[in-house]
C-alpha cells in the first residue's frame, strides 16, 4: 500500500527480500499501490512468486501483465468493489487470477460488501463460459460463515486477515478448510 491507490503505507520490496530468505510458501504481492508498471521488476527481483495488480491503478493493465509475464510469474488482476466485473473480462485470457476485493482496500477487520458476491458468480460464469483456468480470489471480510458461500459463488483462494489471526492461527486454518 503506497498511500496515494489507499490511504494505509504497508511493506514493500525491502520486507519482501527478506520474507523470502525463510519463507518456504509462495509469495503472493498484492500491490495496492498507482502507477504498479514502474515497480514490477522490484518486487520481482525481491522474490515475488505472484504478483496482482489493480486495474483501477494502471492506465495500461496489458502493459503490467506483459511485464510480470516477463519475469516468469504469474499475473493477477484486483478490482474494488465499486469496479463492474466485466472491466476484466478482456484480460481473462492473459492472466492466471482476478482478484476481487471484496471490502473497500486498504484497512482490516472490514464486513463483505454482499453485492461483491454476484461478482464472483459473474466472473465465474465468464471464466468457465471461456473455458478457460483462471483462478477466482476473494480478499476482504472473510470469515468462517461466509467462506461456504464464497467457495459455492466460485472463489478458489481466499485472503482473511482479521478472522484468523484473533485466535489460535492453526486452529483457525483448519477452521476455514472445512467451511469450504
Amino acid at each position: 500500500m503506497d498511500g496515494h491507490f489507499v490511504p494505509e503505507i504497508s511493506f514493500g520490496q525491502p520486507v519482501i527480500r527478506a520474507i523470502r530468505e525463510s519463507a518456504e510458501k509462495p509469495l503472493d504481492v498484492h500491490l495496492m499501490i498507482t502507477d504498479p508498471l514502474p515497480k514490477i521488476e522490484s518486487f520481482a527481483k525481491a522474490g515475488a512468486d505472484r504478483i496482482t495488480f489493480h486495474l483501477e491503478a494502471s492506465d495500461d493493465p496489458r502493459a503490467v501483465i506483459d511485464k510480470i509475464h516477463s519475469y516468469s510469474l504469474p499475473a493477477a488482476i484486483s478490482i474494488r468493489p465499486k469496479t463492474p466485473v466485466m472491466e476484466v473480462f478482456p484480460y481473462l485470457s492473459c492472466i492466471e487470477m482476478v482478484l476481487i476485493m471484496t471490502v473497500e482496500p486498504g484497512f482490516g477487520g472490514q464486513k463483505i460488501l454482499p453485492e461483491t458476491i454476484d461478482k464472483i458468480r459473474a466472473l465465474r460464469e465468464e471464466i468457465d463460459r471461456r473455458d478457460l483456468s483462471v483462478l477466482i480470489e476473494a480478499d476482504g471480510g472473510i470469515t468462517f460463515e461466509n467462506a461456504g458461500v464464497l467457495s459455492k459463488a466460485g472463489t478458489d483462494v481466499f485472503v482473511s486477515g482479521s478472522q484468523l489471526f484473533r485466535g489460535h492461527l492453526v486452529s483457525n486454518i483448519s477452521r476455514f478448510r472445512v467451511c469450504l
